[in-house]
């Protein structure tokens, strides 16, 4: 035995601790500045905050190629739809233009990951840190030795009241109001005694000229100054910056870890979990101590549930909702809860419910088909019956109009008597005052997101037994066939005397097409019709016919320059053909090869991911909205869709992994084996599912949830028989 074994063991256990501190999780994937740069709308933001909570933070610059930023917010309190209390710190003699001026950042010396952000302002030296709890945030800044007197300048975004007032040298309370009603409160403190000077709606703190670091810890609240104080109280107490920074890790470890994967390159883990982080930003739950604030009824009201808000349907419903309902049953359930109390509480059911109450945006309640999809998968976590009451009122009584909430008009009751949304003609002028001066009707759009919807109360009411309901809105889900013009092959406008419309559905419609589709074109909209895909083939001729049209749809020309198409487009991004892969519409659409030829399924996704999702600053090709688009990315990265939400079964494409294994909260694991899967390798070659053959490219939410093995032998070469309906 060695003399010196204490000092062997300690060597040995010193090795074991760096080496577990440092092992490489899926977490350390992740890159938020992924999307930065928008290839023409939105860009993704580098948002710090845990896993649907409600803290978010991100710099405030124009966009990331911007190299100043304005300010730091306390608080981002909605997607896209505002923020709350700015912070600067400053160096120098303060001015009134101090709180004006920009401060000048070094990309290379940012750091973004999830639970943290670092940057350095390069022209005062001073070291920007954040980090997120679930109501509170702590930022860390360090000052360059002699630089004199040094502030920290505070300010507000929003134009309603607001108050900064500081209770001692440490701590300083405030409110701003968003969105014209909504008080957002917040308390917080200095690591250091600070000398504090308010003006108006602004104010500057003051720290000693010895002070080189500054912590400031803050709570926010929704409901109240003294809930302000019990959210700080019961996060943060003498927690500091680093432990703060290690839970956020560990939360995001934890999320990350549900689903494991082996194999792949690795620019495809880094745009796969990047994909997942964004799918874990929305909803976010904004329960505070037992009770939230509603923006649906202006009150606060006790619960012991989450309650979740800020969701955009329109992008969610179709990949990001199902993708939770098998990572996150539960969480679900509690956005479904949330979302019936909103109904309960405004008497609509919401379409985009954010903080303030019901965002009007885009077209459809898609909303309806989340619910049907969640039942069916047999989530039962919230009010059938009221969630249904609301859907029916909804599809009955509310306006389809888009970007519009409220009672219907003359144009619902049009199409409820005659099955279609009347458009105008290009020369005519609008009679109808509710329809919104941009957004326009959507005619088309308008009349296939409304079968689909109606499709899903009509199946509602089947699962519940309301027959009579059943086969109302079941003859609206057929709809879509009045708008089919066998001539164009394609869904083109009529007017109100049932004439159609003459029109180029390639780039007729002004902006976004919005007179009669909505951000994208006819050829998009041709593949409009989720809850009846054997209904569009037969429409377009058969499969043959139906292939076809898919093959045109990835090689027809634009016609035109695309300077010119983007023009009247801008949201049509990530173009393949007349494909835009930057829109969610489109997501479902390749998957579509899977009722003819599987292996053009295989090929079309795998290309779409390899050219669109880069695991760099352009990588994501259209508005990621919270984790709509990138949804997409999660589930085609693990081999599977879901093409038609509502219905509980899942289609097949190709995995980018060799091995994925989802964990799921029943405690079962759900594995995706596709052996020999690379870049080249893409094709299947056969299919087992728990050990016996599968011939066809779907299964169900049933034997997902079951856990079990789907194994896929790929190959370089497709194999053009496997999946092909005999």
């Amino acid at each position: 035995m060695p003399k010196n074994l204490p000092v062997v063991l300690l060597v040995i256990l010193t090795y074991v601790s760096a080496t577990a501190q440092t092992t490489r999780t899926n977490a350390d994937d992740i890159d938020p500045t992924i999307g930065n740069v928008g290839h023409l709308l939105q860009p993704t933001r580098p948002t710090v905050q845990l896993p649907n909570q409600m803290m978010r933070v991100y710099p405030m610059r124009n966009d990331y190629m911007d190299d100043q930023i304005t300010s730091f917010p306390l608080i981002i309190v909605s997607h896209r739809l505002g923020q709350a209390f700015s912070i600067k710190p400053f160096l120098g003699a303060l001015s009134p233009d101090a709180w004006k001026a920009r401060m000048t950042y070094d990309h290379d010396l940012e750091v973004n990951r999830p639970w943290y952000y670092s940057t350095y302002l390069i022209d005062q030296g001073i070291k920007v840190e954040y980090t997120a709890g679930r109501k509170t945030g702590s930022y860390r800044i360090s000052f360059p030795a002699g630089a004199g007197q040094r502030s920290l300048l505070m300010d507000v975004y929003n134009n309603g009241g607001s108050e900064w007032k500081f209770v001692s040298d440490r701590e300083v309370v405030a409110f701003e109001t968003y969105h014209e009603d909504i008080k957002v409160f917040m308390y917080g403190t200095f690591s250091v005694k600070a000398t504090a000077v308010v003006e108006g709606k602004r104010a500057a703190v003051q720290f000693p000229d010895d002070a080189r670091v500054v912590e400031f810890r803050y709570a926010v609240s929704y409901i109240s100054a003294d809930q302000a104080r019990k959210n700080f109280a019961h996060e943060l107490g003498h927690t500091g910056f680093e432990s703060l920074k290690t839970a956020g890790r560990q939360s995001w470890e934890a999320q990350m870890g549900r689903i494991r994967t082996e194999g792949g390159t690795e620019a495809q883990r880094r745009s796969f979990y990047s994909a997942l982080y964004r799918c874990s930003e929305r909803m976010v739950d904004i329960t505070e101590d037992g009770q939230y604030y509603s923006g649906y009824d202006k009150q606060v009201h006790r619960t012991d549930r989450p309650f979740y808000v800020d969701d955009w349907t329109w992008d969610t419903y179709l990949a990001l909702h199902p993708l939770r309902m098998i990572l996150r049953p539960s969480q679900e359930n509690d956005m479904l809860n949330a979302y019936v109390n909103m109904y309960l509480q405004s008497g609509w059911m919401p379409t985009f419910p954010v903080l303030f109450g019901d965002h009007a945006c885009m077209n459809g309640f898609h909303s309806s088909i989340v619910f049907l999809d969640a039942y069916r998968k047999g989530l039962r976590g919230w009010d059938v019956e009221k969630a249904y009451e609301g859907m029916k009122k909804n599809a009955q009584e509310a306006t389809m109009l888009p970007w519009r909430n409220g009672p219907k008009c003359e144009l619902d009751d049009f199409y409820q008597a005659k099955g279609y949304y009347p458009a105008l003609r290009p020369d005519e002028k609008e009679t109808v005052a509710l329809v919104h001066p941009f957004e326009r009707r959507q005619a088309v759009a308008v009349t296939l997101a409304s079968g689909y919807d109606d499709w899903a109360v009509g199946e509602m009411a089947k699962e519940l037994g309301k027959e009579d309901d059943y086969r109302l809105f079941h003859a609206h889900a057929s709809d879509y066939k009045n708008l089919w013009n066998d001539k164009a092959r394609m869904f083109l406008p009529r007017d109100s005397k049932g004439d159609w419309i003459n029109i180029d559905p390639k780039y007729d419609g002004g902006k976004g097409g919005r007179d009669y589709y909505d951000e994208n074109n006819g050829w998009t909209y041709l593949w409009q019709v989720q809850q009846d895909i054997n209904g569009l083939i037969g429409l377009m001729g058969g499969t043959d016919a139906f292939e076809n049209r898919l093959d045109q749809l990835f090689r027809e020309p634009l016609e035109r320059s695309r300077a010119d198409f983007w023009y009247k487009f801008p949201d049509a991004t990530g173009l393949v053909g007349q494909y835009s892969m930057g829109n969610e519409p489109s997501f479902h659409i390749p998957y579509l090869y899977n009722f003819t030829s599987p292996w053009k399924t295989q090929k079309h996704v795998r290309f779409l991911l390899d050219v669109w999702f880069k695991d760099n600053i352009f990588g994501i090709p259209g508005d990621e909205d919270g984790g709509g688009m990138s949804a997409f990315v999660v589930f085609s990265s693990m081999g599977f869709y879901p093409l038609t939400p509502g219905l509980p079964v899942y289609t097949i494409g190709s995995p980018v992994f060799e091995k994925t294994s989802i964990r799921l909260e029943n405690g079962k694991e759900f594995t995706v084996l596709a052996k020999g899967a690379s870049k080249v390798n893409k094709y299947i070659q056969s299919a087992l599912l728990n050990g016996q053959p599968l011939n066809s490219p779907w299964f169900t939410h049933t034997q997902l949830m079951e856990g079990g093995v789907l194994e896929l032998k790929m190959g370089s070469y497709p194999n053009k028989e496997w999946g092909v309906k005999k």
